[in-house]
């Protein structure tokens, strides 16, 4: 993905520039999308259709200790202190536990006060 970004911002320099022809402006671009939409498309919806684990109703739970992470599979859960980063984006709290462990809890479904709750206690904590 690297390599074809990189690719794709040279031709563009040297398309205006009028160093290259512009198909292999095209050629960049065309590759570009096609990687685009296997990463955030194909890939996703393959891996997400084959795993059980995404399919089942996961309840969450939290407290100013806790959270709690539940359904018939299993469970999981965590104190506060063993995070050790977090990051909240547009539909989701991604939650860290060391640089290649973490964990997603959708917004969707959690009320708009448990959500301030949350970023209150995950500043504090």
């Amino acid at each position: 993905m690297i390599v074809v970004n990189v690719y794709a911002i040279a031709t563009g320099v040297l398309l205006f520039l009028k160093k290259i022809r512009p198909e292999l402006f095209l050629l960049g671009s065309i590759l570009w999308i096609v990687l685009l939409l296997l990463f955030w498309f194909a890939m996703p919806a393959l891996f997400y259709r084959k795993a059980e684990l995404f399919k089942q109703d996961w309840q969450f739970e939290f407290d100013a200790q806790s959270a709690n992470l539940y359904s018939s599979l299993g469970s999981a859960n965590w104190t506060w202190q063993e995070l050790t980063h977090y990051f909240e984006s547009p539909h989701f709290f991604h939650f860290y536990f060391g640089p290649k462990t973490f964990f997603l809890i959708p917004k969707q479904n959690i009320p708009l006060e448990a959500q301030h709750e949350i970023r209150g206690m995950l500043k504090h904590k």
